[in-house]
């Protein structure tokens, strides 16, 4: 019997609804056959989410990953003891949450770097809490940047039929067309393939997205295709990576999603996240609830497997039990297969 990865699950903000889709996942058999859970986080939250979710499944704490037998019907955690019932409020931004949720995350890639857990998988986090308590990062790709040592890096999306990865992510869309630069570009593809390659394409086929509509159409709105795009993906391609581009941004997904394409370098944040978020999530407007949300986020070029649910921590409806589990299931998933794909290699 193949043995299971050792995953360590970070609980994100305590006053959003990271805890609730950690046990709703928890509480499914197969996520048991594919790895060993080990939430990282507080006691007082994960028992919270439990009576609210109305979900019978016993708390098992333990001090060291390989104490972990996991067993389903059992959560395996790791106690932060940072929090007890009463000290926070759902819905709402907090210092003593975005405090919590950084020492979380830095707890779990301690354990990772050390080869304790196979990878990590974090719920989400909040900008304003983390800002709050005077953490100056932007989110979860920094976090693992900073405390892993590592200078290149980028964010990986996927959902069932599409795969995106940024040149830049958290910045204004000035500053993101400032940073369309060759190198960047070109550190960006090899990323890509890396990742595609540890998602378990062995081959995969990268298109890389204009910045301008019509990728310029010759010259016609801007110059950054032909002055910074182009000379990138030619100088991958001298290096064997199968990549085309640059793509008029308009279609490339599109492409990518009928399976010419494997995945798309986008240029900033939106235009990647959009075309993704479209295919993952799903939104019932008459119950107000996403019936879909499909779909993960990866850092790739960390020392780490890193892998995180694609949506928020969803103030508006923590607490309540009607969060959906479906992105960290995805998760969970992908950070098992990313494992077992950098163990062959």
């Amino acid at each position: 019997m193949k043995q299971r990865m050792r995953i360590a699950i970070t609980m994100g903000d305590p006053a959003g609804v990271g805890a609730e889709i950690i046990v709703k996942a928890l509480s499914r058999v197969e996520v048991y056959k594919k790895c060993i859970p080990i939430v990282v986080g507080d006691r007082a939250v994960l028992e919270d989410a439990l009576e609210f979710c109305s979900l019978p499944l016993e708390l098992v704490e333990i001090m060291e990953p390989e104490m972990a037998d996991g067993r389903f019907g059992k959560i395996d955690f790791i106690d932060l003891k940072l929090l007890k019932k009463g000290d926070w409020v759902y819905k709402k931004n907090q210092e003593k949450c975005g405090y919590a949720s950084l020492k979380y995350v830095v707890k779990a890639i301690d354990l990772a770097m050390k080869n304790k857990v196979n990878a990590v998988v974090t719920a989400p986090i909040n900008k304003k809490s983390l800002r709050m308590a005077d953490i100056p990062y932007d989110g979860h790709t920094e976090i693992f940047a900073k405390y892993t040592g590592t200078k290149k890096f980028a964010m990986l999306l996927a959902s069932k039929y599409l795969h995106v990865i940024h040149v830049s992510t958290h910045c204004s869309l000035k500053e993101a067309c400032e940073r369309v630069k060759k190198d960047r570009i070109y550190e960006v593809i090899q990323l890509a393939d890396r990742g595609m390659r540890e998602l378990g394409y062995e081959n995969p086929k990268i298109a890389v997205a204009g910045l301008n509509p019509h990728s310029s159409e010759d010259g016609l709105f801007g110059d950054e295709e032909e002055k910074e795009i182009t000379p990138a993906i030619e100088r991958a391609r001298r290096e064997g990576i199968q990549v085309e581009g640059p793509e008029p941004p308009d279609t490339v997904f599109v492409k990518c999603q009928a399976g010419q394409y494997d995945i798309v370098v986008a240029m900033y944040h939106d235009q990647g996240h959009i075309p993704l978020k479209l295919n993952g999530f799903k939104y019932d407007l008459q119950k107000d609830k996403y019936e879909s949300v499909s779909g993960i986020n990866c850092t790739i070029g960390l020392p780490i497997v890193r892998t995180s649910v694609d949506h928020g921590t969803a103030f508006g409806k923590a607490g309540e039990g009607r969060a959906n589990e479906e992105s960290m299931i995805d998760a969970i998933f992908a950070g098992v297969k990313m494992a077992e794909n950098r163990g062959k290699s």
